[in-house]
């Protein structure tokens, strides 16, 4: 029996399933995409900004099982003693059902969990924020929090290349084999050095039963904390790396990035600002090309560079008050570059125009003076010489 469908009865049954199962392909796609550039600074700024950095897990919990521990073992002998006043207080009052039903013991229970349990979540609330503000400084954000419909849809393609078929999945199943092993050496080593203690129990008191135990175990978990607090800093190498490299973008994106923040003024003033920084590294180099110092004569100096076929007017590439400027003078002095003495002018280019930046059309008039007096007193040298 012939088939008479043609490919629109076939297009129009693959929309209806696509409709229905609402799979996306791209679950399946590789992530890389060919990025093969560095991040720029404003992808890693725009990703902290929605609260994407590279931190840890490791180091927080490490510290999140450190520093709680220590502060059991600082408060342990005022924490045991409190513990014995709560019981003594409601088994002395068993038989007080008023106190019972209009709230008393609640409110006395609350007073007592609070002075038992309230150091010990402070103090673990205070590791996890030192353990982010070590690996991220201070960082607030609410984007995070905010739901996201990519979130909840699972990512099966993803999830499996992630965890069973990529480096990330490679790295955290080794890691949990190193915890693994660190807790049990860390427990066998411990437990067997203290063995014959631990049988000696059976005969002991209360009190020595619960220190020999609680001594154990703050020994077990310090330990235990310290190795992993060591763990988690080829962790927070391991989540930086991929970090750079979950950010890294194709060639498409540099081109289409720089066309976007070109005009951004945040950027432009740090590109401008980095420029001035290499140009004033740069003085003994650059001075040396100028066509002009202007100077005050002792407190400033400003070197003038123009070159007509390829700047729109003369630019400041190297300027200085007082020991600078005197050493901007040595230099020009040096080289042969013309120094001419001008208060007014030298004043206001050292404080209005920044190295690296092309003079304001104010100043035009005056420095095309200046240069045309330069220009001459060169050509007259030039024709002299020969």
């Amino acid at each position: 029996m012939s088939n008479n469908r043609n490919f629109s009865s076939y297009f129009e049954e693959a929309c209806s399933l696509e409709n229905a199962l609402a799979i996306d392909l791209q679950w399946f796609a590789a992530e890389d995409e060919g990025r093969t550039e560095e991040p720029s600074e404003y992808k890693i700024r725009k990703a902290r900004e929605e609260g994407r950095v590279a931190k840890s897990q490791e180091l927080i919990g490490a510290l999140g099982l450190l520093l709680p521990t220590l502060t059991l073992i600082f408060l342990g002998p005022s924490m045991f003693k409190t513990s014995l006043e709560m019981i003594r207080f409601f088994f002395t009052r068993l038989n007080e059902t008023d106190n019972l039903l209009n709230g008393t013991f609640f409110v006395v229970f609350l007073t007592y969990f609070a002075r038992l349990a309230l150091p010990i979540i402070a103090v673990a609330m205070l590791s996890g924020i030192i353990a982010n503000l070590v690996q991220t400084g201070f960082l607030f954000t609410t984007k995070p929090l905010v739901p996201k419909f990519s979130k909840i849809v699972p990512r099966f393609g993803q999830y499996f290349q992630r965890t069973l078929f990529s480096v990330e999945g490679l790295f955290n199943f080794a890691k949990s084999i190193i915890k693994i092993v660190i807790i049990g050496v860390v427990s066998y080593i411990v437990i067997s050095s203290k063995i014959q203690r631990l049988a000696r129990l059976q005969t002991a008191t209360l009190w020595t039963g619960f220190t020999t135990v609680a001594g154990l175990t703050a020994q077990l978990l310090i330990i235990a904390a310290l190795l992993l607090l060591g763990l988690s800093i080829p962790d927070y190498l391991f989540q930086r790396w991929q970090y750079m490299e979950s950010l890294k973008m194709t060639k498409q994106e540099v081109k289409e990035e720089r066309k976007m923040y070109e005009g951004d003024p945040l950027i432009k003033s740090r590109l401008r600002q980095r420029m001035r920084e290499l140009l004033s590294r740069n003085m003994a180099a650059n001075v040396p090309k100028a066509d002009v110092v202007i100077t005050n004569p002792t407190h400033f100096a400003v070197a003038l560079e123009w070159n007509k076929d390829t700047m729109p007017a003369p630019m400041v590439t190297a300027k200085g008050a007082d020991e600078v400027a005197q050493r901007i003078k040595a230099i020009a002095n040096e080289h042969g570059v013309p120094i001419v003495e001008n208060k007014p002018l030298a004043r206001a280019l050292y404080a209005e125009v920044e190295i690296g930046d092309i003079i304001p059309e104010t100043y035009y008039q005056a420095i095309a003076t200046v240069l045309a007096h330069v220009y001459k007193i060169n050509e007259e040298r030039r024709k002299t010489a020969v």
